[in-house]
């Protein structure tokens, strides 16, 4: 039976959005015939605005209804009770839910078929109005029992889902009177009838979507909550999936104003993919965008639904699938058959591109022989020489390495050949034309020499960073392109010497994007190549070095650690015979890149070659970014050389001379780079790890503290004058006299960068002891120290030799260089001061300063000299020495001991010439610069301690170095060690020490050691003769003394020493005879009661400063 029912028009439903009754008017009766319950309802109700407008709207729809015969029986339905009915309705609710299902609910009612006795559809025709509601909603709610039941069988029983029939619904004659019974049902019953609960049923029936479409063009409001509500509870699997879908594409023809609100609701619901690829459709001209955004957008999410849709739907061979790639091919056809013409072909073409290769590596898409063919002839394209345009071919070539399927004919490869070979005859012609710095050959090149060493990871990722898109390349899917590229395009040898001939880029950059020579150069010198096949490439880095500007582009720093490994090993694997053939820089190349440094002139002793012609015309482009690339080139060559010393066999490997490192400003560039952190982010760490592995007095914690504060602390003056040497030399001279002007020169030059200051160094260092005087003023003197400061930041090793041969005023001993790395001293050579430089504090402080610099050196040295000097056996092996590793710590710990002796020594002179005040403040300011030299030379070393306290100082030291020294604490655990010793001063130093240890650090553990040093006095008492016991006693009762005050509990201790010792003196005394000797005669008795008496006074003394120390002390009661 045909259909009576007249679908919802785009326009009718606009017009009733819009509440457009002038519009409607004009539309034929057919046309708005879904809508007329809403304008009926509207037009019989009583308006809540009374204005003129409204009523004037109102008119209007009396207007459209006059004439129109089926608007009486709507007329009619709005003269039902419904509040009556409505509670018949809450009773039949009640019975359906209380019976189990539909049948028994039939079987209990009285009068079968709603109570019409000759059948529901004739029934209904006869029907009253009340009665024709009745059965209309009796039957929805009859189709939603039937929906919820087969819900519920579906999970449980595994059975299908069941189609709902109505004979009402289903009957398409009956559908108009069923919409207008619903759309006034749902205006009046709210509390029973929901627009999404209706929906979720009438999707059952066959023409369930043409009611609700009526439904929604009645109540406009409702339209995106229906649509939402359709798609997030759609799924496409099975029967209910296609009906649900085909709701969808009905109110989206309803109302296409909507399609992209639509579409990106299916976007944020990850639901109904092929309604949103239909909607897409309808808005071809943004299909590409939206596809790209599916696929390349930052939602994972997101792309993790599609693809999977992708992947199953073309199994299922999807209609909306199957049509999008159908528009998608178009577009590629109309693209390439106009592409002369087209101003932005390389711009729509590197999209398509993107998006087809979104789809082949994300998606899965597989493609047809249409596509192919279509996408090969877009991709062997030929654009014009713009930037755009090697965009354009960039993405091309990738696409020919992500989609082997390109070149899966021989038709296809043959013109993909043709294709790479005009892109390689174009290469030099597009990139001067495109204005771009990267290069395709560049590219190329890279990807020949990727396939030569088989590294397909690493054209993977090539290939995915130049799409901008994570895809899958499989090794065995890329042997056909691979082949292409070695034997046809690019042979190993072709590739080496294209590469060299490379231009280098100029003012080479991080932020330089795409493929570089130097990427190139940087691959090749891994592989080896360069070697193999005999091509020199030194010339070109050192030129691309010199080319290079801050940021620094990251592959430098690899590019030249690679260079210098093929310098010292040339085979790794040893599979090929490679002959050595690469060159290191010479000092000529080196110098150049120095030659703009206002720091070479420290080098005195370097004299600089003449360069060749070709050196002198090369320009450095940025010299501290290509000095610092030097400066890690040659610490990388050194490194790598002492590293690899043993694989040398012996053959002759270039070695830098001493004085050529050490006149090259190592720890200014590091501060530079420092500096500039975020320009050299992948040249400092490398850069730093190798200077303080082999430089480490170049990278000392102080210089580190100290720069950072006066880099903080310093004016930074926009401009500046050339102070004259004379002034300065003026300044000078009269420092005492008029410390004004020094004042006020000093300043200037403390706002003059390190590299300007650096030519006063001569002149300044000259003068230090004389500034340095008594009778100069403490604030000239800060500022002077502040001066030695920044220019000990600038080049410290050659300024300390500087500074010595000005305190020492003898430059003969200073002559003598004995270390390989740096022009240093031997650290002891270093404190061979005048005794009254030890007496300045500031002068003190700059000695301690370079004497740590030495001592680091030094390790480095010895540890350098013993790898450079190895002990090979009989068949060339190294052989390992115990005993020079013994004998090389052995001198380190001299050295360093040595050190500390020498100043605790310092401080024992300091203490006895300490008479006036001011002696002893000086005495006090030294103190604390030399304890805390000790201090952190304990910390580096633990061990150091030991061995000084082992080999003792002067006592009169001890109460201050504890005091002054906090890491002294460690002593405490080795120090009854020392009691052991059988000498009696190293016995009387050792209680000595700890009484002072434990009266600074009262822990548990000082009682145990004070206990134990106790009965060490106790059993030397009782042994030793009465000279020696006296002499013994006279040196350990004020250790006694300072155990009682820490510990009160020793007290008893400490006097059964005394009363003990008292008696013995006191009876040896008396009895005028030794333990050890013989009757003495009377002169003898006489002088042995004497020193008696005099010591059994020094007890008793003893006895009145416990009680005073410990007995009357208040904080013990």
């Amino acid at each position: 039976m045909p259909v009576k029912m007249y679908d919802v028009t785009a326009r009718v439903f606009a017009a009733m959005q819009n509440l457009d009754i002038t519009s409607l008017a004009s539309y034929p009766e057919t046309e708005i015939r879904p809508v007329l319950p809403s304008l009926v309802r509207m037009s019989l109700l009583s308006p809540l605005d009374n204005t003129e407008s409204s009523m004037e709207s109102r008119k209007q729809i009396l207007a459209v209804l006059i004439g129109i015969e089926v608007v009486n029986s709507i007329v009619s339905y709005l003269q039902v009770n419904y509040h009556e009915l409505e509670n018949d309705l809450k009773k039949e609710l009640l019975t359906r839910q209380k019976s189990s299902n539909a049948s028994a609910f039939f079987d209990a009612q009285g009068q079968p078929e709603y109570g019409l006795q000759s059948g529901i559809a004739l029934g209904f025709e006869r029907a009253d109005v009340a009665r024709k509601v009745r059965v209309v909603l009796s039957e929805i709610f009859n189709l939603q029992q039937q929906v919820s039941a087969a819900a519920e069988q579906k999970p449980s029983a595994g059975t299908p889902v069941i189609t709902a029939q109505s004979e009402i619904l289903d009957d398409g004659i009956y559908l108009e009177e069923v919409v207008d019974i619903l759309c006034i049902a749902l205006a009046e019953l709210p509390s029973l009838l929901n627009i999404l609960e209706l929906t979720d049923a009438l999707v059952h029936v066959p023409n369930g979507y043409r009611i609700v479409c009526a439904l929604v063009a009645n109540f406009p409001d409702c339209y995106r909550d229906v649509v939402s509500h359709v798609i997030s509870n759609c799924d496409e699997e099975g029967n209910e999936g296609k009906q649900r879908l085909a709701l969808l594409m009905a109110l989206s023809e309803m109302n296409p104003s909507q399609a992209l609100a639509n579409r990106s609701m299916c976007v944020d619901m990850l639901k109904v993919p092929s309604f949103m690829l239909k909607l897409a459709l309808k808005h071809s001209d943004d299909l590409i965008a939206f596809l790209t955004g599916l696929l390349l957008g930052n939602d994972q999410n997101l792309r993790s639904w599609f693809a999977l849709y992708i992947r199953t739907s073309q199994k299922r061979k999807g209609d909306a699938l199957n049509l999008v790639r159908v528009e998608l091919l178009q577009k590629i056809v109309q693209i390439t058959s106009s592409a002369a013409d087209l101003k932005d072909f390389n711009l729509q073409g590197a999209v398509l591109l993107r998006l087809y290769c979104a789809l082949r590596g994300i998606g899965g898409l597989k493609f047809n022989d249409d596509e192919i063919n279509a996408l090969s002839q877009l991709v062997t394209s030929c654009p014009q020489p713009t930037a755009s345009g090697v965009r354009f071919v960039t993405l091309a070539l990738c696409m020919l390495i992500a989609c082997p399927s390109l070149v899966s004919t021989i038709t296809l490869e043959n013109k993909a050949v043709e294709w790479l070979q005009w892109l390689i005859r174009e290469d030099a012609f597009f990139c001067k034309r495109s204005g771009t710095s990267s290069s395709l050959g560049e590219m190329l090149l890279l990807l020949a020499i990727h396939f030569h060493s088989n590294q397909i990871t690493a054209i993977s990722e090539m290939v995915c960073s130049t799409l901008a898109m994570k895809i899958p390349i499989r090794p065995n899917s890329t042997n056909r392109i691979k082949q292409l590229f070695t034997q046809d395009l690019f042979t190993e040898q072709v590739v080496a010497l294209h590469a060299v001939r490379v231009p280098v880029t100029p003012n080479l950059n991080g932020t330089i994007p795409g493929y570089l020579p130097v990427h190139c150069i940087h691959q090749l010198l891994k592989s080896r190549t360069f070697l193999k096949h005999k091509v020199p490439i030194k010339a070109w880095i050192f030129k691309q070095i010199c080319s290079s500007v801050r940021p620094v582009h990251p592959v430098m720093p690899a590019l030249v650690e690679v260079f210098v490994n093929t310098l010292i090993i040339p085979n790794p694997t040893g599979k090929i015979n490679i002959d050595h053939m690469h060159r290191p820089f010479t000092e000529t190349e080196i110098l150049h890149v120095f030659r703009t440094s206002p720091l070479t002139f420290f080098a005195v002793e370097l004299q600089q070659p003449p360069a060749g012609e070709d050196l002198a015309q090369m320009e450095v482009a940025c010299p501290l970014t290509a000095q610092l690339l030097m400066i890690y080139y040659l610490m990388l060559y050194e490194d790598t050389r002492l590293m690899n010393l043993s694989a040398l066999g012996g053959r002759k490997q270039k070695e830098y001379s001493n004085n050529f490192l050490g006149g090259l400003p190592l720890k200014y560039l590091l501060q530079k780079a420092h500096q500039f952190h975020n320009d050299y982010l992948s040249l400092f760490h490398p850069l730093l790890r190798l200077i303080i592995s082999n430089y480490p007095h170049l990278s000392m914690v102080d210089d580190w503290l100290e720069e950072h504060y006066l880099a903080n602390s310093s004016l930074e003056s926009d401009h500046w004058y050339d102070l004259k040497p004379e002034l300065l030399t003026r300044a000078l001279d009269t420092v005492k006299t008029k410390p004004r002007l020094a004042i006020r020169l000093f300043k200037r030059l403390l706002q003059l960068p390190p590299e300007s200051l650096a030519q006063y160094a001569h002149q300044l260092v000259q003068h230090l002891p004389h500034v340095f005087q008594k009778d100069v003023p403490r604030y000239v003197k800060d500022l002077y120290n502040d001066l030695w400061l920044r220019l000990n930041a600038v080049l410290p090793t050659t300024f300390w030799i500087m500074s010595l041969r000005a305190i020492t005023n003898n430059s003969d001993a200073l002559n003598r260089r004995t270390f390989a790395n740096e022009s240093l001293l031997e650290p002891m050579d270093v404190l061979s001061c005048p005794r009254e430089v030890f007496c300045s504090p500031y002068m003190l402080v700059i000695l301690l300063r370079i004497l740590k610099g030495s001592l680091a050196a030094s390790k480095t040295y010895l540890n350098v000299h013993m790898q450079q000097k190895q002990v090979l056996d009989k068949n060339g092996l190294v052989q390992t020495d115990a005993d020079r590793e013994e004998l090389k710590t052995t001198l380190i710990a001299s050295q360093e001991s040595a050190a500390v002796h020498i100043l605790l020594e310092v401080l024992d002179y300091m203490d006895s010439k300490a008479n006036t005040r001011v002696a002893k403040l000086e005495l006090r300011e030294i103190q604390g610069i030399i304890g805390t030299y000790v201090h952190q030379a304990f910390i580096t070393e633990p061990s150091l301690a030991k061995l000084v306290h082992f080999q003792t100082y002067p006592k009169s030291v001890i109460p201050m170095i504890v005091a002054s020294v906090p890491s002294m604490h460690i002593c405490i655990d080795f120090v009854h060690e020392f009691l052991n010793v059988t000498e009696m001063d190293k016995q009387i130093f050792t209680i000595e020490l700890t009484s002072h240890l434990v009266l600074n650090y009262s822990i548990p553990k000082s009682l145990g050691v004070s206990k134990f040093c106790l009965n060490v006095i106790q059993t030397t008492l009782s042994l030793l003769t009465s000279s020696a016991k006296c002499k013994f006693l006279r040196n350990v009762l004020p250790a006694m003394v300072r155990f009682v005050e820490t510990f009160p509990i020793l007290a008893d201790d400490c006097v059964n020493i005394l009363m003990n010792t008292g008696r013995s003196l006191h009876s040896q005394s008396s009895l005028g005879v030794t333990t050890m000797q013989m009757p003495l005669t009377e002169s003898a008795k006489l002088c042995s009661y004497r020193d008696a008496q005099l010591h059994i006074t020094m007890i008793e003394d003893a006895f009145k400063a416990l009680v005073e120390a410990v007995m009357q002390k208040a904080e013990l009661y």
